[in-house]
């Protein structure tokens, strides 16, 4: 087959890095096109996936998302168009699924948060296969156009799959210059630039300034674009470090004692990988996030006093291995268009 995948956001790398692998592995031809945005270049770099640039994420505003939108969906037609794809494959990306309706290449799109409404509304309706994880109430998903046959569910968590052959290296606390007698700590900023988070929230910055100024703690700050890293840097605060650039993320989780994020696939790493993870996130929690906060996986964080900054037992963590080609097999699914 000729398989084409748009990957718009850094998280998605990981998403489809083996599944990338085990289709070429199988002989199959892939094509990989990319949205600038975050880290998304640099973690296909890092992990030696070569893709085609197009198009850059359109920045907070409605007005700059929708122009970036149609330059965008007009570029992916142009590169698509005459290739011969046999299917195309998101994590979320509703501009593949929609150039794909309009060349009528079968499309299967799969995400694992619901109230992302414009996003899903696009993404869905256009797909011929929708994958998501089976955490998510099925008539949530109906006004999206989204259900059986055309929806199809997976167990666990989508990190259980991407995450199956990681060996965490520890050399990335090193790197970074941490010390490991101190209580490592890994922080994620909210989506400010995301149309589904537009809620003020506090909380994650008042949590930074409390970790920062810790003599016990080193707080690792991954920001997801150059504003939050350089408000985070403005502060100051002697326990907080911010990497220049993307770093081995899953590795520094595994090895870190607790992390604090206001997203959402940080947390969801740290469930996988057994690591003690607290949500600020400050919109409404999705089916799987409220999953892990029923199975004691993930906490809600009130206030930063909360935190239990202990020194974690990395042989107590637990971790849940699920085969990436049965992840594969969902997506591949998808009918004719």
């Amino acid at each position: 087959m000729k398989v084409w995948i748009d990957i718009t956001n850094s998280p998605h790398v990981l998403f489809f890095r083996p599944l990338i692998r085990i289709l070429r592995e199988r002989g199959h031809q892939v094509e990989v096109t990319a949205r600038e945005y975050a880290q998304t270049l640099e973690l296909l770099a890092l992990h030696g996936i070569e893709a085609t640039v197009v198009g850059a994420h359109g920045g907070a505003s409605s007005f700059g998302k929708a122009r970036a939108e149609v330059g965008r969906l007009n570029a992916l037609h142009g590169f698509a168009r005459g290739r011969g794809f046999d299917v195309a494959l998101a994590h979320g990306s509703h501009d593949l699924t929609l150039t794909a309706r309009r060349l009528k290449i079968p499309s299967t799109t799969s995400f694992d948060y619901e109230y992302a409404w414009l996003q899903h509304q696009l993404g869905c309706r256009a797909a011929t296969r929708v994958v998501v994880p089976d955490a998510i109430p099925a008539d949530r998903l109906a006004r999206y156009g989204a259900r059986p046959p055309k929806l199809r569910f997976y167990p666990g968590l989508k990190e259980d799959y991407y995450l199956a052959d990681l060996e965490p290296d520890p050399s990335v606390l090193d790197t970074l210059g941490l010390d490991r007698e101190r209580v490592i700590v890994v922080l994620r900023p909210p989506p400010d630039v995301s149309l589904y988070h537009r809620h003020d929230n506090p909380l994650f910055p008042e949590t930074v300034r409390a970790l920062g100024s810790r003599d016990d703690v080193q707080a690792v700050v991954l920001p997801r674009v150059e504003g939050q890293r350089e408000a985070v840097l403005a502060l100051g605060l002697p326990s907080l470090i911010v990497p220049e650039h993307a770093v081995d993320a899953q590795s520094l989780i595994a090895a870190a004692d607790l992390v604090v994020s206001a997203g959402g696939t940080m947390n969801r790493e740290a469930a996988a990988l057994g690591v003690p993870v607290y949500t600020t996130y400050g919109g409404r929690l999705g089916g799987v996030d409220e999953e892990l906060i029923r199975d004691g996986r993930l906490k809600p964080l009130t206030d930063p006093r909360a935190l239990e900054l202990t020194k974690r037992d990395e042989a107590a963590s637990t971790r849940l291995r699920r085969d990436p080609a049965e992840m594969l097999g969902l997506l591949l699914s998808a009918p004719e268009a």
